[in-house]
């Protein structure tokens, strides 16, 4: 099932509250990213974060799951998109942990 556009745009929202983020549209999902880094993905109407060190520290009970069948990265679904605060905190702390865009 693919990430519906009402989804990715209420997702979007919330995250911009964050800072500087976008989105590339990938085979009917979406890669998110935060001040150029890809920082999630969007699968099945889900938020899916790339499972950074402080990712696991701050959404410890956080359901995982993979973002499509044969993913070998087991992600940290954000179920609580509308609390900005904790998004604006994990993003800031994942910004530093990953690496830098690829040009």
């Amino acid at each position: 099932m693919a990430t519906s556009k009402e989804f990715h745009d209420y997702v979007m929202e919330q995250l911009s509250r964050a800072g500087e983020v976008s989105s590339r549209k990938m085979m009917g999902e979406y890669c998110v990213y935060f001040r150029g880094k890809m920082v999630a993905d969007l699968c099945d109407n889900q938020l899916l974060l790339k499972p950074t060190p402080s990712v696991l520290r701050l959404l410890p009970d956080a359901p995982r799951a993979y973002p499509y069948e044969g993913a070998k990265t087991l992600m940290v679904v954000a179920e609580d998109v509308e609390n900005t605060e904790l998004l604006r905190s994990v993003l800031t702390a994942m910004y530093d942990e990953l690496p830098a865009a690829k040009k």
